[in-house]
Formats: structure tokens, C-alpha cells, sequence
């Protein structure tokens, strides 16, 4: 079963920091969308505040497309 992932999204000046959380392992991706269009993808594993730590930098849900957009270098 493929699990469903959880993304969140947060703009600090010009840049965008969008998440991808497994509810399940803990594990996702970050990328980071600087002005220009460049993407620096890394692999995370996050511990169980994570829902906590989002929500307390003020990160809001998104969407899959959004982020998968981005993953895959179809937006910049």
C-alpha cells in the first residue's frame, strides 16, 4: 500500500520551502525553490514533533501537485 503523503509549504522573502511527510516512516523530502528557479532537493527523516515544528514556523498545508511540480523540475 503506497502511503499518502502530507506537504506543506512556507515563502521566506523570495523562497519557498515545500515538505513531503511519510505519516508512517517519518521520512521525506525538502525542497528549497530559491528566486531564481534553482531546487535543492534533500531526503529527511523526521522525528515525531515534526507535526509540531511545522505548524510552529508557520508552515501551511499544500498540495501534491504543487510539490510534485517542483520535484520534478516542471515549475521554477
Amino acid at each position: 500500500m503506497a502511503p499518502l503523503y502530507k506537504y506543506y509549504k512556507k515563502e521566506i522573502d523570495s523562497h519557498k520551502i515545500l515538505v513531503r511527510v511519510n505519516p508512517l516512516t517519518l521520512e521525506g523530502i525538502e525542497l528549497l525553490v530559491s528566486e531564481t528557479g534553482e531546487i535543492s532537493k534533500s531526503l529527511r527523516k523526521f522525528d515525531a514533533d515534526i507535526y509540531e515544528d511545522l505548524e510552529f514556523d508557520e508552515f501551511s498545508e499544500s498540495s501534491p501537485l504543487e510539490f510534485n511540480l517542483y520535484l520534478n523540475g516542471v515549475v521554477k
